[in-house]
């Protein structure tokens, strides 16, 4: 029987475009994107720009995202942005991102804190998990997506697990010029998928949505937005160009048609 799950294109605008930059293109990007509501598309601009774009956001077409989000509610912590204070503006936190992970050093704890924090202010963590390339080359890679999975849904329940989205991320192919191939994509989404299988039982892996995630445009997004266990893409790059997102959000709209057919 084919799945349910509501394919989602994710767009990560990472640090770039101030709230000027961001509000004229999220203009070219609302007149690019057609109004698919059978998928869903998520924008996760950085956080100085979220407030202004929840304003200027059409919500047929779009739904907003925090690129990261701190486990602590309130606080001394000078220069952090909590979930609890992100609530009121964004559905979805990407947590665990590579770039979070290697380049500020968050481990497997901090990532497992803020799943449990998004999931407490009422947010849904997009939980981001992958391999580097010394990790695949030393044959680790199940290993690794088996800790960082377990650590970020750690105290969950199987309620909340259902909820949540997973990135797969392999960070040898984010920015790399290396590109993973359909079939390592596929062994890595449905490795995943059984691991939350074995942690909640079947009911929760069928409704957990799993992505991918590395170096997606819109030359090869239909090559894994088609496999059969794959419920979208986090596209990176390609999203800062209106014309190359709102082409994934047209692949990915063909296929969910498919597979309602």
């Amino acid at each position: 029987m084919r799945n349910n799950r509501k394919i989602m294109i994710a767009g990560n605008w990472k640090e770039h475009m101030d709230v000027s930059t961001a509000s004229h293109f999220l203009h070219r990007l609302q007149e690019s994107v057609a109004n698919r509501q059978s998928i869903e598309v998520v924008l996760f601009p950085n956080v100085l720009v979220l407030q202004p774009l929840s304003v200027q956001l059409d919500r047929r077409k779009f739904r907003l995202g925090a690129q990261d989000g701190f486990y602590k509610d309130a606080g001394a912590y000078t220069g952090e942005v909590s979930m609890a204070m992100l609530n009121d503006l964004v559905h979805y936190v990407l947590v665990g991102h590579s770039e979070r992970r290697h380049v500020f050093n968050e481990n497997d704890d901090v990532a497992s804190k803020k799943v449990q924090s998004a999931v407490r202010n009422g947010i849904i963590p997009v939980l981001c998990i992958g391999e580097t390339l010394q990790e695949r080359l030393s044959g680790e890679t199940k290993q690794i997506l088996h800790n960082q999975l377990t650590a970020g849904l750690m105290h969950l329940t199987a309620r909340e697990a259902a909820a949540m989205v997973i990135a797969y991320e392999p960070v040898w192919a984010i920015g790399t010029g290396e590109f993973a191939k359909p079939d390592q994509v596929e062994e890595a989404i449905k490795y995943i998928r059984n691991q939350v299988s074995q942690l909640f039982g079947e009911r929760t892996a069928r409704h957990i949505r799993i992505l991918y995630g590395g170096s997606v445009d819109d030359h090869n997004a239909s090559a894994f937005i088609e496999l059969e266990d794959c419920d979208g893409a986090l596209v990176g790059g390609a999203s800062l160009n209106h014309e190359k997102f709102a082409k994934i959000v047209d692949v990915a709209f063909k296929v969910q048609q498919k597979r309602m057919d």
